[in-house]
């Protein structure tokens, strides 16, 4: 069970600076921020888990049936991830690349200590086994007391960032994704690089809010789990629960943004028009709609916006939202293990797709391109897609960030290089000043 009370905050972004600073003191952190993004499926402006009571590590092993059981033995609140690898889990597959990160493949935990931010109210939910420090947490967070500073112990020097496959190389394998979609293996596939450094410390925090700063996205986050940390600007939801309705909202098609209004006016009015990303997005489409019908109810799978076009601060982008039902018997983890990993992150056919990713890409993609999210009391849950996103192991002073493009067989494979490097700008300009 759990103790409750709800304030009124004057100022929302100081209050919402003191919890994260706040929240550094604990081992488990999820925080998700919409950044007041308008959007027709939210539920909260933000929200803030700290300080596991139970939780769940694993690798991929049975690592579906494992949250399945935590899930439905905890009846409460989780916050956690899902990665990419979780697909060896539902396919004959395997992750065998360059992995310097070491994460654990699947982590969710039960929180003693929820914040829920909508508007100007948070709402906070304490396991009655901490319910004693409540008064004292909402004292020092409202009054901004010396709990809230941060302690930065150590200097970081320089990032220096390397590439996992150059230029040259990235050509010649996206060339050997054109052969497989003129052989007919696939139609197209979500092809990832790495860039890293090795040997450098962050200050996770502060290269978060630098992130979140530069890119405003409507799914941001920062998870903490000991010392690995995932600082996440992405723009793309991956699944969302609210009874018995599911949402996804794939995102296929990336323009860069204009300081001229005219010129970025037509940046947008390209994206909407064009062809190659039109048919990019409408596979996907077609890719989650059949992933949906695997747990919907029969004829209540809808495509609900195609193409649209949205604006945020570094990009425009070309969503579609794609909606289904769902019986009140179907578990909740079943609807993501139906449709997991993201046809976005993939490709089309799925499972072709996710054979060659893993032969042509050099990194275990590990928490990019997985999920962030929470499950509620009541079996809802909403989940985001790892993009735009920097890993980092504080232990291993290893850090990184993938990016991708949907490689089609209308791909030129030097644009599709450049718009690698429009996505990777945020976190470059973060993490080397």
């Amino acid at each position: 069970m759990r103790s409750t009370q709800i304030h009124i905050l004057k100022d929302i972004a100081k209050f919402k600076n003191q919890l994260l600073i706040w929240a550094q003191q604990y081992d488990d952190v999820v925080w998700l921020d919409s950044n007041n993004y308008e959007q027709k499926f939210t539920n909260y402006d933000a929200v803030l888990a700290v300080d596991a009571f139970t939780g769940i590590q694993t690798d991929f092993v049975d690592g579906f049936e494992k949250l399945k059981e935590f899930q439905t033995s905890v009846k409460d609140w989780v916050f956690g991830y899902l990665t990419y690898d979780l697909k060896n889990d539902t396919e004959a597959l395997k992750s065998k690349n360059h992995d310097g990160l070491d994460f654990p493949d699947l982590y969710f935990f039960q929180p003693k200590k929820i914040f829920l931010l909508k508007d100007d109210t948070v709402e906070i939910h304490y396991l009655n086994c901490v319910d004693d420090e409540l008064e004292e947490d909402v004292r020092c967070l409202l009054e901004n007391k010396e709990c809230c500073t941060d302690h930065k112990q150590s200097t970081c020097g320089d990032v220096k960032i390397k590439l996992r496959i150059h230029k040259d190389e990235y050509f010649g394998k996206v060339n050997k994704i054109l052969e497989h979609i003129h052989r007919g293996d696939i139609y197209e596939v979500n092809f990832c690089q790495e860039f890293y450094a090795e040997n450098t410390c962050i200050h996770p925090l502060e290269t978060y809010q630098n992130l979140n700063n530069i890119s405003n996205p409507p799914f941001a986050s920062f998870v903490k789990l000991y010392d690995k940390y995932v600082l996440c600007a992405s723009p793309e939801r991956y699944l969302k629960k609210e009874a018995e309705t599911i949402i996804s909202q794939p995102i296929k098609g990336t323009s860069k943004r204009s300081n001229n209004p005219e010129e970025d006016a037509q940046l947008k009015m390209a994206l909407a028009s064009d062809e190659k990303e039109r048919s990019e997005n409408i596979m996907i489409v077609d890719l989650v709609r059949n992933d949906l019908s695997k747990t919907a109810l029969k004829g209540s799978v809808k495509v609900e916006e195609l193409c649209k076009i949205y604006t945020f601060d570094q990009v425009h982008q070309m969503i579609s939202t794609v909606t289904s039902k769902v019986s009140p018997e179907t578990h909740p983890v079943d609807i993501i293990k139906t449709t997991f990993p993201m046809g976005s992150m993939t490709g089309a056919p799925k499972i072709s797709a996710m054979h060659i990713i893993e032969d042509l890409e050099e990194t275990k993609r590990g928490v990019y391109s997985g999920a962030i999210g929470y499950f509620t009391p009541n079996g809802d849950f909403d989940f985001n897609v790892v993009i735009r996103s920097i890993l980092y192991n504080a232990s291993k002073q290893y850090i990184s960030y993938s990016v991708g493009g949907a490689i089609t067989a209308k791909s030129d494979p030097l644009k599709e290089y450049e718009e690698c490097l429009v996505k990777a700008k945020a976190m470059r300009e973060v993490l080397e000043n």
